[in-house]
């Protein structure tokens, strides 16, 4: 009789162990449930929280790309109107470039017009040439501030560079390939020739090219 009492007492203390063996089994699952549950909680407000940046972050950048697109289109339009006046600017300068000579020419254009108005009146004469001296005066002086310089020819040495040469005379009190007479004078602007001097050149003459035809047998002979 004790030994079967026994035996039910193990078995009962065995199935209270196992009981308690569940207990704690179902109390751990439980527990690991809730925490698996407030980790996916935890996440869930993390992502969303990340969520909340990322769209923050991206409404900032819309707002500075559109604040970029209006300094772009103002940057373009600016330009646009830099552009034509700049272009209107050139255009005037290039349409009024002669202004500045015009305006020096004037005051001679003015003192020739009043000059010849006295030509008809013969007691003036002189005075008409002395204002017209006055005004080839005056307008040469226009030209020279302009850079405008007369090619000084006659007497010179021919230079192609600066003189063409009409055609060519015999002279004897010159050296050839002189300029002998100047038909059209030449000018310089600056450091370039806009017109060459039209001139008349010396070239020698015959009894000059017979004296060295013969100075050049004599010396010829003499060596012989």
């Amino acid at each position: 009789m004790k030994k079967e009492n026994k035996k039910e007492m193990d078995e009962e203390m065995k199935e209270t162990k196992e009981t308690d063996n569940l207990e704690q089994e179902s109390e751990d699952i439980s527990e690991k449930n809730q925490n698996n549950k407030v980790e996916v909680e935890k996440e869930g407000e993390d992502i969303e929280a990340k969520d909340l940046d990322v769209n923050d972050k991206i409404e900032s950048l819309h707002k500075e790309i559109a604040l970029l697109n209006d300094s772009l289109l103002r940057k373009v339009a600016e330009f646009e109107n830099y552009k034509r006046r700049s272009e209107s600017e050139q255009i005037n300068l290039i349409k009024y470039a002669a202004e500045p000579f015009i305006k020096s020419v004037l005051g001679v254009y003015d003192d020739l017009g009043r000059s010849i108005s006295h030509i008809g009146d013969e007691k003036s004469i002189d005075g008409v040439k002395s204002g017209l001296k006055l005004v080839y005066d005056k307008f040469t002086k226009v030209l020279s501030e302009q850079g405008v310089k007369r090619i000084e020819s006659k007497g010179e040495p021919f230079d192609f560079n600066l003189h063409e040469a009409l055609m060519q005379q015999e002279a004897d009190d010159v050296p050839a390939h002189t300029v002998i007479q100047e038909i059209e004078p030449g000018y310089l602007y600056k450091d370039k020739v806009i017109r060459h001097a039209k001139v008349i050149v010396s070239q020698e003459s015959a009894a000059s090219e017979n004296e060295e035809a013969k100075s050049d047998d004599d010396s010829g002979n003499e060596k012989e």
